[in-house]
């Protein structure tokens, strides 16, 4: 199985195709298969790489390093071990959040992102307050039952899978997704954000009554977004023909990338 290893660390990859780079991050709890569609589809035309962050997969778990800025770094250090030269990061979730600090803090590794669902990169003052919430609640004896109840309201259209995505994230360590819960509440998304001088798409599975497209687009004028339908949180497993497509257009209008 390939490991990229740096200072004791192993994370886990997998690696197809040849031509443009595309790298996928995956989400808060979840592993490298969750972008297996968009793997097998873009590996006919493309080098990709789909990766398990620390703490979670097949990758080593230690006890600390688990905020934005760590994970971030993790993935620099894989690139500079595997070879993997300017690539386009799609980033789901939390992965979308890694990626933005990826590209404040490397600016010369990605050539352009792409936000499947990101988690909160410029939040409201009531979305900083829920996350502040669900880590102490996390933390607390009923932890367990706190993370099974958040997970199992994805917005899966579809129950078996939405089972099958509660059961895959609450199998990680709970001590690794509080720290990166609370990692998430220590980030200054809009600052990194703001330093992000790549091409960026940003997928949602809709736009809600306060839309952080608008907060985006006011930090990052050229930001491009895209809306799926008949999804929710894991639209690049419920609706890949549609993601796989708004990525190809994407990837085609920045043909220097």
């Amino acid at each position: 199985m390939p490991y990229a290893e740096r200072d004791g660390l192993r994370l886990y990859y997998e690696r197809a195709g040849s031509g443009r780079e595309l790298l996928f991050v995956p989400g808060w709890c979840c592993d490298h298969s969750w972008f297996r569609p968009q793997f097998e589809h873009f590996s006919r035309t493309h080098a990709v790489t789909a990766i398990d962050l620390r703490g979670v997969g097949r990758s080593d778990g230690p006890e600390h390093g688990y905020t934005i800025p760590d994970l971030a770094d993790d993935v620099a250090r894989l690139c500079a071990e595997v070879g993997i030269a300017r690539p386009v990061v799609v980033g789901h979730s939390l992965g979308g959040m890694i990626a933005v600090e990826l590209a404040a803090r490397h600016p010369d590794l990605p050539s352009g992102l792409v936000l499947v669902d990101p988690g909160p990169i410029v939040p409201l003052p009531a979305t900083v307050e829920r996350f502040v919430d669900l880590a102490a609640r996390l933390a607390g004896p009923d932890g367990e039952a706190v993370r099974r109840a958040y997970v199992s309201d994805m917005g899966a259209f579809d129950d078996a899978l939405a089972r099958r995505i509660a059961d895959a994230m609450c199998a990680v360590p709970l001590t690794v997704a509080t720290a990166v819960i609370r990692g998430v509440n220590e980030w200054d998304g809009r600052a990194a954000f703001g330093r992000c001088a790549v091409p960026v798409l940003l997928l949602r599975a809709e736009l809600g009554p306060e839309p952080d497209a608008v907060r985006l687009q006011a930090v990052k004028p050229d930001l491009q977004v895209g809306i799926t339908v008949g999804a929710g949180h894991f639209q690049q497993i419920e609706v890949p023909e549609q993601v796989n497509a708004m990525l190809e257009r994407f990837l085609s209008l920045f043909a220097y990338l």
